[in-house]
């Protein structure tokens, strides 16, 4: 029984490595897609993977949903719980790991690929929509969403939309149209949720802003 906690330690960690391993695998393809070197897809995942422990507060909404009565303890010393939270309003942030980098890359691609500016905006609006139809409000949790589907759909209309950029356009509109449909567009119903936080891409590596990118290029 004492080396229990061990050997879940260990397994914790053994599976990290081997998520970031993985990753690394993934992004090394995708980006490479893209154009991007080695080691800029390195750079990328480490920005990633950093940026998922940080979360930067934006502003705060009234709560139509009873706060849970108080955060556990051992969760105080993590972002974005060691915010002060605000009696009866709900703290939104944003996840410089999960939502920060895949929007800010978004924009590199839209400056240094030539996309058509309509085909751009007709990507982005149909996956925000769609985005917004599929995902939905988890009391307690956050917005939840099913991981495959908007990558498929970001694919295939980067595909039917503009053949030659494929690849960036599947990027940009997989992420941004999460990024909208599925948080910008739901901040009424982080109202809701009855929880003291929301964070937009607070998943870092792991959310759907992230995954949904990455995923739609290596199907494009």
């Amino acid at each position: 029984m004492p080396l229990l906690p061990l050997r879940m330690l260990l397994f914790i960690l053994l599976l990290t490595l081997l998520v970031v391993f993985v990753q690394i695998g993934l992004v090394s393809i995708a980006f490479d897609k893209l154009g991007l070197s080695a080691e800029s897809a390195y750079l990328l995942l480490l920005c990633t993977l950093s940026g998922s422990m940080l979360n930067l507060p934006l502003f705060s909404l009234k709560a139509d949903a009873a706060m849970p009565p108080r955060i556990p303890p051992e969760l105080l010393r993590w972002p974005p719980f060691n915010l002060p939270p605000t009696a009866g309003k709900v703290m939104v942030t944003i996840n410089v790991g999960g939502a920060v980098v895949p929007a800010a890359f978004s924009l590199y691609l839209i400056a240094n690929n030539p996309l058509h500016p309509l085909q751009l905006a007709a990507a982005v609006i149909a996956v925000s929509a769609i985005a917004r139809m599929i995902s939905w409000p988890i009391p307690g949790i956050g917005i939840g969403i099913p991981m495959l589907i908007i990558p498929f759909i970001a694919a295939l209309i980067a595909t039917v939309l503009d053949p030659s950029q494929r690849a960036p356009l599947a990027y940009i509109c997989g992420t941004l149209g999460v990024l909208i449909g599925a948080d910008l567009l739901r901040l009424n119903d982080i109202r809701k949720l009855g929880v003291p936080f929301a964070s937009i891409g607070g998943a870092g590596s792991f959310d759907g802003v992230y995954i949904s990118g990455l995923l739609a290029v290596l199907l494009a």
